[in-house]
């Protein structure tokens, strides 16, 4: 298990396209990350996605985007959160997202996105920033790791043009990195 999480606010899906690359590039491993923004945008008419084999095609104003990281990643899920709407998630949170739907875990009413925060240590008070950020149309950047890789992960990710960075140790993690 990871000590804590890094988690990175972009103001636009071109930044934290940079920044997953940069980190990817640096030999972070794509498991250890996870990208999340709205899927769409509600002036948008037609909006869809599909599965084909391992590759899934979007439409829409970010429909190159979401599906140029696809690839990228292990997988990904596509849930509405109430306030912000349809959000994608992609890596390795879509996997703690999909537990807690298939667990039909509930954490006082909050949405399956923040649950799946909150099981991985993030305060309820972090979530609240992260969605609205979200609804801001902004992108967080995820990086599950040991505190020497989130160090790293801070100091590649600094050069990417983040809103902020936090990191939050993971539960039962005795500290926190940087």
């Amino acid at each position: 298990m990871f000590e804590a999480t890094l988690v990175a606010t972009f103001p636009n899906h071109l930044l934290a396209e940079i920044a997953i690359k940069d980190l990817a590039a640096k030999h972070f491993k794509m498991a250890s990350m996870s990208i999340i923004g709205q899927g769409y945008h509600t002036d948008e008419q037609a909006v869809g996605f599909y599965n084909m084999g391992d590759r899934m095609k979007f439409w829409g104003k970010r429909g190159a985007f979401w599906g140029g990281l696809w690839g990228l990643f292990v997988g990904g899920v596509a849930v509405t959160v109430p306030g912000v709407g349809l959000v994608m998630i992609l890596g390795t949170l879509a996997a703690a997202v999909i537990s807690t739907l298939e667990g039909a875990v509930v954490v006082g009413g909050v949405s399956v996105l923040a649950a799946a925060l909150i099981s991985i240590g993030i305060p309820k008070n972090s979530i609240v920033q992260y969605e609205t950020s979200l609804k801001a149309d902004s992108f967080l950047v995820t990086v599950h790791g040991s505190a020497e890789e989130l160090t790293r992960a801070r100091a590649v990710l600094g050069h990417s043009g983040p809103n902020c960075i936090e990191v939050h140790p993971s539960h039962g993690a005795t500290s926190a990195a940087a």
